[in-house]
């Protein structure tokens, strides 16, 4: 894996088989960003990363300028694997939360400009992560909300989607306050 662009372009990272993860593949993740890149300055912006796994995104993000980012992931192994990183790359905008991203969305009082999720693709309530947030209110306003999933779930119903780009078995969902 590696960092597509920005300040730690090419710098690359090796996600050991035991986490057990599926991380954003590098073409889904470069297609994804030159999208968002002709509608957004990352520069001091602020993201959270739902289900951060191998942390792939929150690097990306701050390497692009993002002041804050909020990693989310439960997984103990995960945690440990992104803050080691994290250390490697010396990217001090990054904070790891330990926690289950839903109960994290229920707690949270901050607003965020961006909020990506990448849930296991296996997980039952994929589709309940646009729904919480906005409940929640943690988009600020012109904030956008990318849900990266596989093709079996529509959010076609959901009166915030902008919309849906399918890249192999990946699709990104990107949503945005109305």
């Amino acid at each position: 894996m590696r960092i597509i662009s920005g300040t730690h372009k090419s710098r690359q990272f090796h996600i050991p088989d035991h986490l057990g993860i599926r991380p954003t593949t590098d073409f889904a993740k470069e297609a994804l960003f030159n999208i968002l890149q002709h509608r957004i300055d990352f520069e001091g912006m602020n993201v959270l990363d739902l289900f951060g796994g191998s942390g792939s995104m929150s690097y990306e993000f701050a390497s692009r300028g993002c002041s804050e980012i909020i990693t989310v992931e439960k997984n103990l192994k995960c945690c440990e694997f992104i803050k080691k990183t994290l250390s490697g790359f010396n990217l001090s905008t990054i904070k790891v939360i330990k926690m289950d991203a839903f109960n994290y969305l229920k707690m949270c009082t901050d607003t965020f400009d961006i909020i990506f999720a990448d849930p296991p693709f296996k997980l039952e309530n994929i589709a309940r992560i646009p729904s919480v947030v906005f409940e929640q209110k943690l988009l600020k306003e012109n904030g956008i909300l990318i849900v990266e999933h596989p093709s079996d779930v529509n959010f076609s119903e959901i009166r915030e989607l902008t919309e849906t780009r399918e890249y192999g078995t990946v699709n990104f969902s990107i949503f945005g306050n109305k």
